[in-house]
């Protein structure tokens, strides 16, 4: 068998494809992961509260995606909101939408088990000061929350990077967008997909590394003293 991987990488257009197929990957996945943690943050918060209607739906909410495939959420998203609520978005904004659910869902599930293990002692000392409870949140809560449980969110983000590429699935035209073409064009399917899988294990441990140096910019508190 002869591989003739040169057929990718002489052909300009097809590295213009992968170079920006790479690019929205990144994109969507960082975008889906900053707004989905926001989300979570709020699922998370829901789920501790002693309002038990809102704890019920965030709990209903963070099961019900966590137990369904992320391509019958994006194809909901993409071809069943836009039906029932009658709007039109470019494919890439459903994508994106599906994807901050998706993660929201994964991330809210970590965050709850980062508020679990503050101690309790935190809190009541905290109220006896007399600070509010949203405040004791934010400043106390929610810190040390992420800090713990910053591990579980990084290697839950790559997870879910590399599981990305079902976005293809709608048009979407991303990384794996970008395999299926060129195989498509080429026929040189072992190229395209070792190829692809080059760039994926690249991207995730560029990202791997910057969340690192973002780990120790954001928390040297957590090593002072």
């Amino acid at each position: 068998m002869e591989f003739r991987f040169f057929e990718l990488y002489r052909n300009a257009e097809y590295l213009r494809l992968l170079a920006e197929g790479a690019g929205l990957s990144a994109a969507l996945a960082i975008g889906g992961g900053a707004v989905g943690l926001i989300l979570a943050t709020f699922l998370a918060a829901c789920r501790n509260a002693r309002i038990p209607v809102l704890a019920q739906l965030s709990t209903a909410f963070t099961e019900f995606i966590r137990n369904t495939p992320l391509i019958v959420q994006l194809f909901i998203v993409a071809f069943g909101l836009p039906l029932f609520f009658h709007y039109s978005w470019p494919f890439w904004a459903h994508a994106l939408l599906a994807l901050t659910i998706n993660f929201s869902a994964y991330f809210a599930e970590i965050l709850r088990a980062g508020f679990a293990a503050i101690p309790g002692g935190q809190v009541e000392a905290a109220l006896s000061l007399g600070l509010r409870k949203w405040v004791i949140f934010r400043k106390i809560i929610l810190p040390q929350a992420i800090a713990m449980m910053y591990p579980s969110l990084n290697s839950q983000f790559i997870f879910l990077f590399l599981t990305t590429g079902i976005i293809a699935e709608i048009g979407v035209p991303d990384l794996t967008y970008a395999g299926l073409f060129i195989d498509s064009r080429t026929f040189r399917s072992f190229e395209v997909f070792f190829t692809l899988t080059a760039i994926y294990i690249l991207m995730a441990l560029l990202f791997k590394f910057l969340l690192s140096l973002l780990h120790r910019n954001l928390f040297r508190w957590r090593n002072a003293g």
